[in-house]
């Protein structure tokens, strides 16, 4: 098992905040934040819908703002927190980033490749790996996205 840092619920709790923002434009509500030496460099929450754009996920928004921010793709000093696990293209974008640490809320079954259907970050294969801590704040993250699909099919 991994070590979960002391701030580890802390920057959850702001990715939730992100998530919330998603939930409140009617996307899936799952929010992303970059941090580096402390520091939040990048936030994100899932624009897919609004955006009409299938790579607006809110890792890919977060990522790029953070690279934007340091003007380097290379987030080799940075977490990077998301509510729910990665699917394959935001996963990718994390290794090709070189960020060092991932930490995520709630599985995800249907799409995740980070412990669910595949584990790319711990492929051997990959000239970069990415230590991962599942499970951080988790019912939360769980919770937000089940209110989520039962809104949807109330409608």
């Amino acid at each position: 098992m991994k070590p979960v840092e002391a701030a580890d619920e802390k920057y959850m709790k702001l990715a939730l905040k992100e998530a919330k923002k998603a939930y409140s434009q009617k996307e899936v509500p799952v929010g992303a934040v970059i941090v580096r030496k402390g520091e939040v460099i990048g936030r994100g929450y899932n624009l897919k819908e609004k955006k009409q754009d299938p790579t607006s996920h809110a890792e890919m928004i977060a990522l790029r703002q953070a690279a934007n921010y340091l003007q380097s793709w290379r987030l080799n000093e940075c977490t990077f927190y998301v509510t729910l696990e990665p699917c394959t293209m935001c996963t990718g974008a994390l290794l090709q980033a070189r960020v060092n640490r991932l930490v995520f809320g709630a599985f995800d079954e249907k799409a995740g490749v980070c412990g669910s259907l595949y584990n790319l970050p711990e492929d051997e294969r990959f000239n970069h790996h990415l230590q991962v801590i599942s499970g951080v704040l988790a019912a939360e993250s769980r919770e937000l996205l089940q209110n989520f699909f039962a809104d949807l099919r109330s409608d």
